[in-house]
């Protein structure tokens, strides 16, 4: 896996180098800055870009605008965004570029190893990664929307999941149900969230985007 790192506080982007490289994993470069991370991913052609979300000169959404202006340049590069507290608009302007490859993590994530690398690895080969700090503040700020009334306790725990980038195995084993279980609650969830499979999207994503878009737009209870 070859890899393009940008962040601007140096030491925690030369840690991560690092411990990215203890991993096996190849660290073709790493940036101060969210114009020197798209010369060096036009450079190297990495499998996939780590971003912080705030870096210089303003210090407020370059990591997101290079992300997305990563994968216009580059159609299928998978993307993981790095921010030291939830920003719920940003996640919903990232992902609502694309339908896969795409992370969102907070800072404290990379802290706990095992989970940041399975995150890493779930983006580069095409999944989702969304902080479960994420989801947990998506879904207490969007308790008016009528449609997520209609899911059961049981199909939230499985949405929750979903947004988090597991799949139906890795679910299944997390609530101790069998597989066919979570299959029946994911196919409720999409039809009482109006997806249809006629739709060109991966239902997953239309699911969290359904949240964190409904999180944004709508004040705080």
């Amino acid at each position: 896996m070859r890899i393009v790192m940008a962040e601007d506080d140096p030491l925690l982007r030369e840690g991560l180098a690092l411990l990215l490289r203890a991993e096996g994993l190849d660290v073709a470069a790493t940036a101060g800055t969210a114009d020197a991370a798209l010369d060096a991913i036009d450079a190297h052609r990495p499998d996939i870009a780590i971003l912080d979300v705030r870096m210089p000169p303003t210090h407020t959404d370059e990591g997101i605008r290079a992300a997305v202006e990563a994968r216009r340049r580059h159609p299928g590069l998978a993307v993981l965004v790095l921010s030291a507290y939830v920003e719920q608009s940003f996640a919903t302007q990232l992902l609502t570029g694309g339908v896969g490859g795409l992370g969102y993590l907070l800072k404290e994530r990379v802290g706990r190893v095992e989970e940041f690398l399975d995150a890493l690895h779930r983006v580069a080969s095409g999944g989702t990664a969304i902080d479960p700090e994420v989801v947990a503040q998506l879904f207490t700020r969007s308790r008016q929307d009528t449609r997520l009334e209609r899911l059961s306790p049981r199909e939230r725990d499985v949405l929750a999941l979903m947004a988090e980038g597991l799949g139906n195995s890795a679910i299944a084993e997390r609530l101790v149900v069998t597989d066919g279980a979570v299959h029946k609650h994911i196919r409720s969830i999409f039809a009482k969230l109006d997806l249809s499979p006629a739709d060109r999207v991966d239902r997953r994503v239309a699911a969290v985007l359904h949240y964190l878009e409904d999180a944004r737009v709508r004040p705080r209870q």
